[in-house]
């Protein structure tokens, strides 16, 4: 969900890279590469996900001895999330970060930890990412004829901004024009809660606030601040609506094509910069709001229990539970406890 910034002053110092074959595997001579890969992202190069990623690239270059070499674009620069999906998918890039919420749009599994004020902090979510319910969606993934090439990234919990006024209570978000991602669990979510939720692409995102297309949107305070969504939004609501990450998805062909310990470093590294990019996330949802708050962002608290009360009164857990099936339901709710 994840959004990505619709700001890009960035965008004009990043090289772009020539197109390279399908799965841009390389077989070269002397000072070359073996495996030339291309990783694209939708994160500003600001982001933790990018700052980590570059990170390992590195040092798998340096652990290869120069064999492996992945090229980062980040902040959109090789298409939109469905154009990059699509290229992942064919083989026209080799790696592609996207949130669990889109990857829903493709496999209905990847949507299971956005339900609705499910998680109570990070604590239950990394005991289901990290165990029964991450190997099942890993398994799903699978079957859609990628790969997830280590363990899921963080996005964050989700907060409401706005600003004709501050989000409370359920009753606010009464006829609330929220834009979404083209989430089906997000559109169900707000729908629910009497909201009237718009996808929208997110390099339209900003430009739809500041036209008043849509009154508020919700994100993660990473992508809030590293997007400037504070010109055009005064009140941030800590919500917690809806937590997500970020699968590192990559082409099976492109991906069984390196050797085996390829493979492997390709997983450690990659692995071990998600637990650097939990932390840098994690540190700042704090300094964030500091941030925020002196770009005078209005922020407010909000008695979580009510709105999961008020989802309690509908439909939406039993008709999500229903969609994505009773046993991986059931992973779900054993570390929320019963949400149905």
């Amino acid at each position: 969900m994840e959004d990505h910034p619709k700001w890009c002053g960035r965008r004009g110092l990043l090289v772009a890279g020539a197109a390279l074959p399908v799965f841009g595997i390389l077989s070269r001579r002397g000072w070359a590469a073996d495996f030339s890969y291309k990783l694209a992202t939708g994160q500003d190069p600001t982001h933790p996900v990018n700052v980590r990623a570059q990170e390992a690239i590195d040092r798998i270059k340096q652990a290869t001895g120069g064999r492996m070499e992945i090229q980062l674009f980040p902040a959109n620069q090789l298409g939109s999330d469905t154009d990059l999906l699509s290229q992942v998918r064919s083989g026209g890039i080799e790696f592609f970060n996207l949130s669990t919420s889109i990857l829903a749009t493709l496999v209905p599994a990847a949507g299971i930890p956005n339900t609705g004020f499910a998680f109570e902090d990070y604590a239950a979510v990394w005991k289901a990412m990290d165990g029964g319910l991450g190997d099942f969606i890993r398994g799903q993934i699978g079957k859609a004829g990628l790969i997830t090439v280590c363990r899921v990234q963080d996005n964050g919990f989700r907060q409401i901004t706005s600003s004709p006024h501050p989000i409370e209570k359920p009753a606010d978000l009464n006829g609330f024009k929220i834009r979404v991602p083209p989430a089906p669990i997000l559109t169900s979510l707000f729908s629910a809660l009497g909201a009237g939720p718009t996808p929208i692409n997110f390099s339209e995102l900003y430009s739809a606030l500041q036209t008043k297309v849509v009154e508020g949107q919700e994100n993660p305070l990473a992508i809030i601040a590293t997007t400037r969504l504070y010109e055009v939004q005064k009140y941030c609501s800590m919500t917690s609506h809806v937590w997500d990450g970020y699968w590192i998805l990559g082409n099976r062909r492109a991906w069984q094509a390196l050797p085996e310990d390829l493979r492997k470093t390709v997983s450690e590294q990659f692995d071990r910069s998600v637990m650097d990019e939990r932390a840098d996330v994690a540190k700042l949802s704090s300094s964030l709001r500091q941030e925020l708050s002196a770009k005078a962002m209005q922020f407010n608290e909000v008695d979580r229990s009510t709105f999961r009360n008020a989802l309690r009164q509908t439909t939406f857990y039993r008709d999500w539970r229903t969609k994505f099936g009773a046993d991986p339901w059931k992973l779900l709710e054993d570390v929320t406890g019963p949400l149905a």
